[in-house]
């Protein structure tokens, strides 16, 4: 067990150590969660489901709403 300025050098050592491994972690996933969450641009118009292209949007409409006529922003692509 270390005692006294061995102990003291060795808690200061160990704060440094998480700082640094906290520091290189990067971002938390909350940030993560938001930047993706900001990237669902599309909303489809029947169920509502987020897509983050016009390309998987239509994909998605095709594939789930075969039945609905195709949304006039999905026509030309």
């Amino acid at each position: 067990m270390a005692r006294g300025h061995q102990k003291i050098q060795s808690q200061a050592k160990a704060q440094e150590k998480a700082a640094k491994m906290k520091k290189q972690q990067g971002h938390g996933l909350s940030d993560q969660m938001k930047a993706a969450q900001k990237a669902l641009v599309f909303s489809c118009a029947v169920c509502k489901s987020q897509m983050p292209d016009p390309k998987t949007y239509k994909q998605h409409f095709e594939n789930k709403h075969p039945k609905n006529d195709l949304p006039a922003e999905l026509k030309d692509v």
